[in-house]
């Protein structure tokens, strides 16, 4: 298998230069490439019920595929760099937001984050809202420390996550 880097989007407010979460999302991507980070794949969009459960607004992710010559620890930088220039307000865990950018997997390296971030993304393997849309990118990755398919991931989910293809009726 290829040894790629994937990212985790998601945002369920406007922000305020765009009408939507989805354009706030890709134009956030595409200003990626001027900090060395280029996009070679996205999957399709979901929306996703808010986890935990909650009134907030519904989500939209996906999740890209890219390429760059940063280490971990400075694409995870940039990440949060652009996160907080598109509006990004840190505070209340699960709290609605205008953009969320995550470093899901690296390359297949494994950290527990005491040097860096931690990888793979410690919590992606019990979230519907990037398995779903990982496997549309990479339907035969692997987790890389449980060596779990993505399909059994998927099927070990919490029946209470909801996801659908943006734009369907569910």
């Amino acid at each position: 298998m290829m040894s790629m880097i994937y990212l985790g989007v998601g945002a369920n407010l406007p922000s305020a230069k765009f009408l939507s979460p989805r354009e706030t999302l890709e134009a956030a991507m595409a200003d990626l490439g001027k900090l060395g980070v280029v996009s070679v794949g996205v999957s399709r969009w979901y929306e996703s019920a808010p986890v935990p459960l909650s009134d907030q607004p519904w989500y939209v992710n996906a999740v890209y595929r890219v390429e760059t010559d940063h280490d971990a620890a400075t694409l995870l930088a940039k990440l949060h760099s652009m996160e907080d220039e598109y509006g990004r307000v840190r505070g209340v865990v699960n709290a609605a937001r205008v953009i969320d950018l995550d470093l899901l997997d690296f390359r297949g390296e494994v950290r527990d984050g005491s040097d860096g971030p931690n990888l793979p993304h410690p919590r992606l393997h019990e979230r519907a809202f990037v398995l779903y849309p990982l496997r549309d990118l990479a339907p035969d990755w692997r987790h890389p420390v449980s060596g779990a398919t993505i399909d059994s991931l998927i099927e070990a989910l919490d029946p209470d996550q909801t996801v659908r293809l943006l734009g369907s009726d569910g």
